[in-house]
């Protein structure tokens, strides 16, 4: 089943309470294609990177069946981000984003990609790029998109006309109650719904996420894995989009159900807590389905109830 991820994708540098790492692997598309690959393969990465980008990061890419050719290579430097995490893991600073060559990029697909694509996934990215990703893969049956506060606050018009077009939204708790412009996270995963998408999913962070379907009584809580630890939160929230819409393309659920979304949605819950273990994708990029059927069968034992 073809699926398609467009993002960011980047070089990041990393400073956590005990170590500062350079030159990582990063952006949402790679993240969420990593974490998509663990489901189904080729994953169809579009993005674009500069001429200082490491090779060995796109060859871990290709080694997990991820497709590069809607990845642009330019002669500009990468885009880059540098933050810095402090004791409990869920306050950040970002130091330095480098946009570079984001600044001018308009996201390009070969004929073939857009002929056969299925699920199209928008990562977080300026929705610019997001409606011109959307009009490249007109022919997919499923979108998803990401967003962030930066969007939220300076293009807010034109993400309105992204929530207009597709069929999920994944966004964060405080991203979710700013745009809704309420407390409340129930409110507001119902006021994002009635801008436009299907389904919404609020990410809960250590605590999980809230998916909302279209009836009044279509709403599913989904606990996160629990951690002892947490080395590296950088990538979670990508890792659980890609993880969702890699079930999503492995199981055939171009047209998924609430019920389907509600499996996706733990799939993906339980990859984004691989991704925290360690720096950058060096924990996600040796996870196969096997490791997550048993985590999953964890999670499942620790939140049944009689």
């Amino acid at each position: 089943m073809s699926l398609l991820i467009a993002g960011t994708v980047a070089i990041d540098n990393v400073i956590t309470p005990t170590e500062k790492q350079e030159g990582l692997l990063g952006g949402s598309a790679a993240y969420a294609a990593l974490a998509a690959s663990i489901f189904s393969q080729p994953v169809h990465l579009v993005g674009i990177i500069g001429h200082d980008f490491p090779k060995p990061h796109l060859d871990l890419l290709t080694s997990r069946g991820i497709s590069l050719d809607n990845v642009e290579r330019s002669t500009g430097e990468s885009f880059t981000w540098t933050g810095e995490y402090f004791a409990d893991m869920n306050t950040r600073t970002t130091h330095k984003v480098g946009i570079n060559v984001l600044e001018t990029w308009l996201p390009k697909l070969t004929d073939a990609t857009a002929s056969e694509i299925k699920i199209a996934v928008l990562a977080n990215m300026s929705p610019d790029n997001q409606l011109q990703t959307l009009e490249l893969c007109s022919k997919a049956d499923f979108v998803i998109a990401d967003t962030m506060d930066l969007w939220i606050s300076i293009a807010n018009e034109r993400l309105h006309e992204v929530l207009k077009k597709i069929d999920l939204l994944v966004i964060n708790d405080g991203e979710a109650k700013e745009f809704a412009a309420t407390t409340n996270l129930i409110e507001a995963g119902r006021k994002l719904q009635a801008k436009g998408p299907k389904f919404v999913i609020v990410k809960r962070g250590e605590h999980g996420s809230y998916l909302f379907g279209e009836g009044a009584q279509d709403f599913f809580a989904c606990s996160a894995y629990p951690l002892p630890s947490v080395f590296d939160p950088t990538g979670a929230g990508d890792s659980f989009l890609g993880g969702l819409a890699g079930w999503l393309a492995a199981n055939g659920k171009t047209k998924p159900t609430f019920e389907d979304l509600k499996t996706a949605v733990v799939h993906g819950s339980v990859v984004a807590s691989y991704t925290c273990e360690a720096f950058s994708t060096r924990r996600l990029q040796d996870v196969s389905a096997v490791d997550v059927a048993g985590r999953l069968a964890e999670l499942r034992g620790y939140t049944a109830f009689v």
